[in-house]
């Protein structure tokens, strides 16, 4: 096998709890994004756009849509003799099988892989984050300060720090202190869970803590480097990236691309975002259909009217409906004289005649308030919706339901509504 100067291990296992029904059936870092594209697009076009040509993708909760979306990698230029893109699930060892049980314990159990390659360097990768980065410009400063590890990092808020892991550094960006997700930080430089280990280190790091529980990065790895002598460095990044873990979070991000002049061009020429995406037809806007400040991406059939939303492949949308500050994904059908306001509609989802989303007074929920707020109506994937209910805000619906899970006619505001079949 070729040697490597630098492979990726992209970590793209998580369930993403926080995104409620819509990571029921699949993976964070497979739910679609900006209409045509996957969250894990992101990073694995930063690979290659960065010349990083070899990739393990380690893989866990609900891999189905992500083993098929990856395949063989061709839409990023993966799809190499010598190195290209591995799909890495957890998998029966001799002796005994685990799943992956933390960020750390994951790339651990896949230490034969990245000896494969004997790499000078490695990059760890989330999974779930949008952003562009060239990771060549960070190697490059890696080398420069001759560190052990190389964290990029961003100033956020002091009110979300504690979401975080904070770094503090000295005037060199030499990293003094690492505190995971501080109750009261003592800094905003937050970690954005990339890191670049001299291989070195980071295999002598993960075969020390190969016992520990939940063996994790921040909790455990980079406090033991510290600890122990090692260089790290802090790498400040400036540009646009978003964590897209909560269901706000997800809505805002979609939202921001539909700016006049968006923060986050998906479409600049220089540093391209590639995607798997089937040929489609084009997209058909009717003459009774009207589109304005949205994406709708191809395949879709628009007889309605759609304002300041993100309109997903293949989606139809029937005559007299009207959808605004929407996010609608793949392969759903929407009936006629539906009203759509601030709802995340998961893929494959039916949704009858006359159906309202998003309306009531907006009542926090009641079994899942953190996850279900701020006025966003959400349906999972391969939801159905008879015709003629109304759905209130902060709810949620799952799985195929009928006229009678809906007492008046209505699902009020703050509730959930899950049914068998979407699990």
């Amino acid at each position: 096998m070729v040697k490597k100067e630098i492979i990726a291990m992209l970590l793209a296992g998580g369930q993403g709890s926080r995104l409620g029904v819509l990571t029921e059936t699949v993976a964070k870092p497979a739910v679609t994004f900006g209409g045509s594209f996957r969250i894990i697009d992101f990073p694995l076009s930063n690979c290659i756009n960065s010349g990083i040509d070899t990739v393990g993708v380690l893989t866990q909760y609900q891999p189905l849509r992500l083993n098929s979306h990856i395949g063989i990698g061709i839409p990023w230029d993966l799809d190499k003799n010598e190195g290209g893109v591995t799909v890495l699930p957890p998998y029966e060892k001799k002796a005994d099988s685990e799943w992956y049980t933390g960020t750390a314990n994951a790339i651990f159990q896949n230490m034969t892989y990245m000896e494969t390659y004997d790499p000078d360097y490695v990059i760890i990768l989330s999974g779930d984050h949008i952003y562009k980065m060239d990771y060549q410009i960070m190697l490059d400063y890696h080398k420069a300060n001759k560190a052990d590890i190389t964290i990029a990092c961003m100033n956020v808020p002091y009110e979300e720090a504690s979401r975080f892991g904070i770094v503090l550094s000295d005037e060199t960006s030499k990293v003094t202190e690492f505190e995971e997700k501080p109750e009261k930080p003592r800094g905003t430089m937050a970690s954005m869970g990339i890191y670049i280990f001299s291989f070195d280190v980071l295999k002598e790091a993960l075969t020390t803590l190969s016992d520990v529980s939940g063996c994790d990065f921040g909790k455990h790895v980079l406090p033991y480097c510290l600890n122990n002598g090692k260089r790290l460095f802090t790498y400040e990044f400036s540009g646009y990236w978003k964590d897209v873990g909560t269901l706000t979070s997800y809505w805002e991000a979609n939202m921001e691309l539909i700016d006049i002049v968006p923060e986050f061009n998906l479409y600049e020429e220089f540093w391209r975002i590639y995607t798997n995406s089937d040929t489609v037809r084009p997209q058909y806007i009717s003459t009774e259909g009207s589109v304005d400040r949205s994406i709708v991406s191809d395949g879709c059939g628009i007889y309605g009217e759609i304002h300041d939303s993100v309109i997903g492949v293949n989606v139809e949308v029937k005559e007299g409906t009207v959808i605004r500050n929407s996010i609608i994904m793949n392969n759903t059908m929407i009936g006629a004289g539906c009203t759509i306001d601030k709802a995340i509609v998961g893929e494959n989802s039916r949704i009858g005649d006359n159906v309202v989303l998003g309306c009531g007074d907006g009542a926090p929920n009641k079994y899942k308030p953190g996850i279900y707020c701020d006025g966003l109506t959400t349906l999972g994937e391969d939801t159905v919706i008879p015709a003629g209910v109304r759905i209130g805000r902060n709810s949620a619906v799952s799985g195929v339901t009928v006229p009678e899970d809906y007492p008046n006619g209505e699902l009020p505001s703050g509730e959930i509504l899950e049914k068998g079949g979407n699990k």
